[in-house]
């Protein structure tokens, strides 16, 4: 049958254009074979894909309701800079949602993040202050403070770290697909902390719809780590969005067996994930284990925040 020719000229289409927050969120669950293989069958564990999101990150959901709910109130214009501190993620999302609604962003970023993430942020023509590596997230959340104090008038300062609108974001999305997508099996949730926007958000939602679910959160098991995004919260700045007895237990990762594990889901199961994503892994299949060394069912259910795009310059991939 021959193919008819469109006349492209006189062609009119009627449907509405999406723009870029259509497409943030209602990531997949995701499954594993190979390193999952030893669990008995009646013991489960997922992941939800973040990379999907058109940021690439789980960020974008956080981003997106921050930046809404400051338009609705007003505290957002587009006379002010949108400013916050960041380890990476969650500034190229402001600057994916800033470049679409014409926002100027400002962000102060540690200098040892990764070249990736500071090349996609410049792409972006994002403004950035670097602040002391040695300081972590921790000193660019201080420098974003002075300046917010300083000039308020000329800033909004989204404050990720204490804005309810971070885990709110969760509650409204993350939490409500995951209990779609389990069909209301999920036993478990294991995230990690960095703003503890996702556990705390995602936590409550799943608790509300089923009070028995387990959450448990994750964190370095030191001080010096290279688990970039996730805090140490005995010696960081905490986010004031953090309850530090929600979840039902926490796990310290360590950061060499992340490494390991991340390239273990490269290499076995296919998924390029990020360092954070790697550790999240590591604690869920803790779980997961400890489950069944007990006899025990469940659905184990994780976070992969980001894919390894950001990473690859990491020297730990090549061992």
């Amino acid at each position: 049958m021959a193919l008819r020719e469109i006349d492209v000229a006189n062609l009119s289409i009627s449907i509405p254009a999406a723009g870029i927050d259509s497409l943030i969120g209602n990531t997949p669950l995701i499954g594993f074979r190979r390193i999952t293989a030893h669990l008995p069958e009646d013991v489960q564990l997922f992941a939800k894909a973040e990379w999907t999101n058109p940021g690439s990150s789980v960020k974008d959901r956080a981003a997106w309701q921050i930046i809404h709910e400051a338009e609705r109130s007003g505290k957002l214009t587009h006379e002010k800079i949108l400013l916050d501190s960041t380890s990476g993620n969650t500034g190229i999302a402001y600057a994916m949602i800033g470049a679409a609604k014409g926002y100027r962003i400002k962000l102060f970023l540690p200098e040892n993040a990764s070249p990736e993430r500071i090349a996609i942020l410049k792409a972006y023509g994002v403004e950035i202050v670097f602040t002391d590596p040695l300081e972590g997230s921790d000193g660019a959340i201080r420098g974003v403070r002075a300046l917010a104090a300083a000039e308020p008038d000329t800033y909004f300062y989204a404050d990720q770290y204490n804005n309810p609108a971070n885990w709110q974001a969760h509650y409204h999305t993350t939490g409500v697909e995951i209990w779609r997508q389990t069909h209301g099996q999920v036993t478990h949730f294991v995230a990690g902390l960095g703003t503890s926007g996702t556990l705390m958000g995602t936590g409550r939602r799943l608790k509300q719809f089923n009070p028995d679910v387990q959450v448990i959160s994750l964190q370095p098991d030191s001080p010096f780590h290279g688990l970039e995004g996730w805090k140490h919260m005995p010696t960081a700045i905490k986010p004031g969005i953090y309850d530090e007895i929600f979840a039902d237990r926490d796990m310290g990762i360590n950061t060499e067996e992340t490494h390991v594990m991340a390239r273990r889901l490269a290499r076995e199961e296919g998924y390029l994930v990020g360092i954070s994503a790697a550790g999240a892994m590591v604690g869920a299949l803790k779980v997961a284990e400890e489950l069944a060394e007990r006899g025990e069912s469940g659905v184990v259910v994780t976070l992969f925040p980001d894919n390894a795009y950001k990473y690859l310059s990491e020297s730990f991939w090549t061992k």
